[in-house]
């Protein structure tokens, strides 16, 4: 019997449903000389640190670092789990050939390695690895079945993965909770969870600190079109002002127009982290929900597999490309145009050099019922597929000087000429705004204008959103706007796509960042715990992306697991022993994420607290908006508010600070 192993209960029905496996039994299905079985989620995890020496249970700093010569793995204490393995291992006992159809991932490779070990079976095994569920992939699947030992190296990885955040996570947790929690409070620390809490907080600190700078722009309006001087901003009045009285005694003139044809490429196909910033940006939805929604609708086999770091396509797939599109029948307007010809094959879509184990996120060209959410993010994703086969946007960059005596102004403008892909998107707003066309200036010409010398200051960079944090995680904390640089720095990102929501979903149910509408805030927990971290590797986003580059090699077969495994272990070692010799004995106290922020001092003209406990509900955080205060918990209940005048009405000419506010805000109830 050939005993296959699936990852979640949907899935082994869907292969068993295609193998002819159609007697169903308690935790399997079987027929036609198989049985499709299966996990649900992770059966097997590393063994705890008490399960190697039972002293080890005990948070005590003399215990530390705990460093296991051998890490091994046991079944999850659960009376499901401990259910349906046992009757996994009696059909792999009895199996002549285990066919792992563990998600097609690093992830789904650890999961179902951890079962077959577990179970201790000793015979043959081969791999299914496909990128969608269709009837059509799992039978192409199962005819060209891999040998298991290909994904060695992919399993490798993730062991050391598992091992790594065992020996940082459990060691540095304790570390600090005992060290400095004051037996009040668990201090969690991770590997990918700290240095993501590190950009949150400096980023907080950066606003917090920061102190706007004054400048001047002299701009000039000429036929209803804005020119700015030409060399830019003042940084001092006096010299701008010079020029400005200067402008406004004579006609304008331009002296030069310059019209360039150029290409606009249709949006990328999505990666994971792609379609997640999207989605935040878009429809507000978190990293979690994107992805919940998108492996839904992956088990519904209407798209291909969602957990992938690549927008690419290999060539391979080419050929399938217009039975898909035809397929998509909700979109034939936009399909059909396509249809008629060659389908158009593009360099900046397929690329088998930028495709490992899985491509891009694309529909499978199945349809099927969907919920409103479910709709919203399908069809993104078709439309990115169908928009990547049109025609380029022919655009025109026009570039217009002009000069006022000796004084030089610019303007540039954009104007469309041929849509091209843009067709597939004009309902959503889903492109930029394109500038309005210019109007059509002659060299020579002049006439009056309006000149305007404005006084503006310097902003503080954006808190983080899910969908800015994302993109942070990607690139190692590095700010990078350009598609093709971002490619680039993947192998560097901070967690795995699959991962990144967990991650900051994990911090939020540590209390240690909250929600501002579509802001991410630190805690004073947060903002205690990293400032309570002096190793400032456990805090560095770029050392983590080192990390995941070697993880990534170890996948590839370029680099040991041995060795990231030591080098993990020598890190925790001295990270122990630097912080037990450290005499420092500041403590982080036990608060929780109502009690207010408080901001370093700081010589600037004192602001209105941002945070505070709600003084009604007790449980949310009331919050600075743009004209009033409010309470983060008005989800569930609360309507607390009250507006920026009522305050300053009440503190009648008081100084406002953070007491005040908090007293004015109690006697509001």
């Amino acid at each position: 019997m050939k005993v296959c192993i699936a990852e979640k209960p949907s899935v082994a029905r869907e292969i068993a449903s295609v193998l002819g496996a159609n007697t169903k039994h308690d935790g399997y299905f079987e027929g036609n000389g198989y049985a499709v079985t299966y996990t649900f989620g992770h059966f097997c995890t590393l063994m705890e640190p008490n399960d190697y020496k039972p002293y080890w249970k005990s948070w005590d700093l003399n215990n530390l670092p705990m460093l296991p010569e051998k890490f091994m793995t046991k079944v999850v204490d659960n009376e499901g789990v401990q259910k349906q393995f046992n009757i996994v291992k009696k059909l792999f006992d009895q199996a002549e050939l285990v066919i792992n159809c563990g998600d097609a991932g690093q992830e789904g490779e650890l999961i179902q390695r951890w079962v077959l070990h577990q179970a201790d079976y000793k015979g043959e095994v081969k791999r299914l690895w496909i990128s969608s569920l269709t009837t059509e992939a799992i039978k192409e699947g199962f005819h060209n079945l891999m040998d298991s030992k290909k994904y060695d190296n992919l399993y490798y990885a993730g062991f050391s993965r598992a091992i790594g955040d065992w020996l940082l996570g459990i060691n540095a947790t304790r570390l600090y909770t005992v060290k400095h929690g004051g037996h009040k409070q668990v201090l969690s620390v991770g590997r990918v969870q700290t240095p993501t809490l590190a950009m949150v907080v400096n980023r907080f600190k950066e606003i917090e600190n920061f102190v706007p700078q004054p400048y001047w722009e002299l701009q000039t309006m000429y036929r209803d079109t804005l020119f700015s001087y030409e060399e830019g901003r003042f940084l001092k009045m006096e010299d701008g002002e010079k020029l400005a009285n200067k402008v406004k005694e004579h006609n304008f003139e331009v002296t030069s127009v310059t019209k360039k044809k150029g290409k606009e490429y249709a949006p990328k196909l999505f990666d994971l982290t792609g379609l997640q910033v999207y989605c935040n940006t878009k429809f507000g939805f978190s990293a979690e929900d994107t992805l919940n929604i998108v492996q839904r609708l992956y088990e519904q086999k209407l798209v291909t597999y969602p957990r992938v770091d690549t927008t690419f396509l290999p060539n391979d797939l080419y050929p399938k490309v217009a039975g898909i599109l035809k397929n998509l029948t909700q979109y034939a307007e936009l399909t059909t145009p396509l249809l008629g010809k060659k389908i158009k094959k593009s360099a900046k879509v397929f690329n088998d050099k930028k495709v490992t184990d899985h491509h891009a996120i694309i529909p499978t060209g199945m349809e099927g019922p969907l919920n409103p959410s479910q709709q919203q993010v399908y069809d993104i994703i078709a439309r990115r597929f169908i928009a990547v086969f049109y025609e380029d946007c022919q655009v025109s960059n026009s570039t217009v000087i002009g000069k006022v005596t000796d004084v030089k102004f610019k303007a540039t403008g954009k104007e469309v000429l041929s849509k091209g892909w843009r067709v597939v998107f004009e309902n959503l707003n889903d492109t930029k705004k394109e500038v309005a066309a210019f109007p059509t200036f002659v060299k020579g010409e002049k006439g009056p204008h309006e000149p305007s010398f404005l006084e503006k200051q310097t902003k503080a960079p954006s808190q983080f959103t899910e969908a800015s944090l994302l993109r942070a995680m990607e690139t190692a904390g590095k700010q990078v706007d350009d598609d093709e640089l971002r490619d680039l720095m993947k192998e560097n990102g901070i967690g795995r796509p699959s991962t990144r929501a967990n991650i900051i979903e994990t911090l939020f149910k540590r209390k240690y960042i909250v929600r501002n509408k579509k802001q991410i805030l630190p805690t004073p927990t947060g903002i205690q715990l990293i400032d309570t971290i002096q190793n400032e590797l456990l805090k560095s986003a770029e050392l983590t992306g080192q990390w995941e580059k070697q993880l990534k090699d170890i996948e590839k077969g370029t680099y040991s697991a041995a060795a990231f495994i030591n080098n993990m272990k020598q890190m925790v070692d001295d990270l122990v022993y630097e912080v037990r010799t450290d005499s420092s004995s500041a403590g982080i106290s036990a608060v929780t994420s109502a009690k207010p922020i408080k901001p370093k001092k700081k010589k600037v003209k004192a602001a209105v607290p941002d945070v505070v406990a709600c003084p009604k509900c007790k449980k949310g955080t009331v919050i600075k908006g743009k004209t009033a205060y409010g309470c983060t918990a008005y989800k569930t209940g609360c309507d607390f508010r009250v507006s920026f005048e009522d305050i300053r009405s009440k503190a009648k000419g008081q100084k406002i600070t953070k007491e005040l506010v908090y007293n004015l805000l109690n006697a509001s109830i």
